[in-house]
């Protein structure tokens, strides 16, 4: 069986990390869903809720498990008995840094394979960041998220009445 990780802070998870999921499943047979914390940036989603949104935006795919992990990406896809890592690349401002990644990862693991997929057009410029700030101001969120992710956003944005 052929296992694939997609790794990623996903907070929030979006209908463009959903079409990557999708398009994993046509090159692997089971495919794990990585939330990682990321220490560079901080979440404005809890672990447990980017976990359980992720379940539940995954939960139409078959071969799909979702789970926090925290640690080496090379350790973690090793211990699961993977056979790939799984990124999306939205534009060519992504390559550069998922290029060095996935080299260093090879330079760590020489029989890891990272796995570039496109996202469709349709949300080729959606990002985590850019459904947050709309969520922020008030906008229209479920075409690019599920609508438990869009309720969990306005609930974290909204503001006391005066």
């Amino acid at each position: 069986m052929r296992v694939g990780v997609y790794p990623g802070t996903f907070d929030p998870i979006t209908r463009g990390h959903t079409d990557i999921v999708a398009r994993s499943l046509h090159l692997f047979d089971h495919l794990i869903v990585a939330v990682a914390p990321n220490p560079r940036k901080e979440p404005l989603l809890s672990m447990a809720d980017r976990v359980e949104l992720a379940k539940i935006a995954t939960k139409e795919f078959s071969h799909v498990e979702v789970e926090a992990f925290d640690g080496l990406l090379v350790e973690y896809v090793r211990k699961r008995g993977a056979h790939a890592i799984i990124r999306g690349l939205r534009a060519l401002s992504d390559f550069e840094h998922e290029f060095q990644m996935a080299l260093l990862n090879r330079k760590i693991d020489a029989q890891l394979e990272t796995v570039f997929l496109m996202p469709s057009e349709e949300y080729s410029y959606l990002t985590s960041s850019i459904v947050k700030e709309l969520a922020m101001f008030g906008g229209p969120l479920e075409e690019f998220v599920i609508p438990e992710v869009a309720e969990k956003l306005r609930e974290c944005y909204r503001r006391p009445q005066s």
